[in-house]
Formats: C-alpha cells, structure tokens, sequence
C-alpha cells in the first residue's frame, strides 16, 4: 500500500463518501476505507477513532479558526462585528469544489442515527467554543449565548441550502442570507 502518498486524511474521506454511496454506510467497515484509500487499517484508525469521525474531520480546525477570529479581532470591534468576522472566516475555509462533499455529509447525517447524533454534539462543542470565545472578550452572559445560538444557527442553515445550490456556488452569500434571515426573525420576537 502507498502510505507515502499525501493528504491521508482528506485520501480516506474521499474513499469513506464513495464506499457509503456504493454499499451504504452501516455496510462498510474502516478496514475497506483504508484498503480504497491505499492506507492500512492502523493507519485510517492513527487518524481517526472510527468511520463515523473521518466525515466529522473538519471540528478541529473551526474550532481554531474560531479561537483565533475572536482573539486577534480589534478590541473596538463589535460583538456582533466579531461574530461576522468569524462566520466569514468559516465560509472561506470552504471552497466550491467542497460543495459535493458538504452535501454527501448532510444526506449521510440526514439518514443514519449516528451521524445526526455526532451532528448535533460538533454544533453543540462549535456554539459553546463561540460563546466561550466571546465571554473571553468581554460580551455578557446571555448575549454571548444568543450571538452563538443564533450566529452558529444561520452558519449550518447557509450551508445546508450551499449544498443543494448550483455547483460552483460560494458559500458566504448563503450564510449571509440566513444571518440575516436569523436576525430579522430575532427582532421580530424582540418587539412581542
């Protein structure tokens, strides 16, 4: 096997995505991900705990990008300014051509327990990593919460429509869209 070859993890994702189209997911074990993506088993599980993680990859690194946004932003910037910088920072780790992955991800999270389950805990661990971030700049509470709930909200609502959309697309405009759409609604609820 070629284990010299580069970009081991994103080698395994790619074979990951076509196994579970051609056989489906609950059929396909790690040992044959690894043979399609010329790796060894010990090594697909040296990268990842399970099948399940390789399509939940990218956490670590929003993470980040969400630590570093919020960290390096001027401090005359606004909470809200912040929070866009961040959500700008996120839309541009993605480029076109990752339009077909994202929407491979949703459909087999859509279908399988499992994946909504570690779906639902990286929004989860993607808000509070905001919330936290803002908190250490000094937003209150409840509004750092809000900014994160909602902020986060609108972030997987844009990607979910960039997935379905013309191949090409870019995805800031479409989580501009739901940002905006998200902060409409909340004031609308504000004035009840």
């Amino acid at each position: 096997m070629a284990r010299w070859q580069p970009d081991p993890r994103g080698r395994l994702l790619r074979a990951a995505l076509d196994l579970f189209a051609e056989q489906g997911y609950d059929a396909t074990t790690a040992a044959q991900i690894a043979e399609r993506a010329g790796l060894t088993k010990a090594t697909l599980f040296r990268q990842f705990p399970d099948k399940r993680e390789i399509l939940f990859q990218g956490q670590a690194a929003t993470l980040e990008t969400i630590r570093r946004v919020v960290r390096d932003a001027p401090a005359d910037l606004t909470d809200l300014a912040v929070v866009d910088a961040v959500l700008d920072a996120l839309t541009a780790a993605h480029t076109p051509e990752q339009q077909d992955i994202g929407a491979a991800i949703t459909a087999l999270t859509r279908a399988h327990e499992a994946l909504r389950e570690r779906y639902v805990y990286k929004r989860f661990v993607v808000t509070e990593t905001l919330e936290v971030a803002l908190r250490g700049r000094g937003v209150p509470g409840p509004r750092a919460a809000l900014l994160a709930e909602t902020s986060i909200r609108a972030y997987w609502d844009g990607f979910t429509v960039w997935t379905t959309a013309r191949a090409g697309a870019a995805l800031g405009p479409f989580v501009h869209d739901a940002v905006r759409a998200v902060r409409e609604a909340a004031t609308e609820v504000t004035r009840l």
